[in-house]
């Protein structure tokens, strides 16, 4: 599966619109509130940072996965136009949503 945030794919035609596909993942309440700590504290070194990393790069990796599994369904080779949103909910944004959209499509 070709993923893409572009509109178009360099040297392929799309042979057709499939549709809008997506994907989200959830991170929970308590590493949201540590993320949203003081700068001082994300900055000051030690393992935390790295943890953080880590469970946006898998909240992402959720998110795209999902899409192009959606994608997949609906007899897609291709999305293209990705865009990567990230957006606090819950109470007090207690926990961090990656979305992940685009547009399924079939390419020659």
């Amino acid at each position: 599966m070709l993923i893409t945030t572009t509109s178009t794919i360099e040297g392929k035609s799309i042979k057709k619109y499939v549709g809008l596909v997506n994907g989200e993942a959830i991170i929970g309440a308590n590493l949201v509130k540590d993320f949203f700590s003081p700068i001082r504290d994300v900055v000051g070194g030690g393992s935390q940072p790295g943890t953080y990393v880590q469970a946006l790069r898998e909240a992402k990796s959720i998110a795209i996965k999902e899409m192009i599994d959606q994608a997949t369904r609906l007899g897609a080779n291709a999305v293209i136009g990705v865009d990567l949103d990230y957006q606090t909910i819950g109470v007090n944004g207690a926990m961090l949503m990656v979305s992940a959209n685009g547009t399924a499509v079939i390419i020659e």
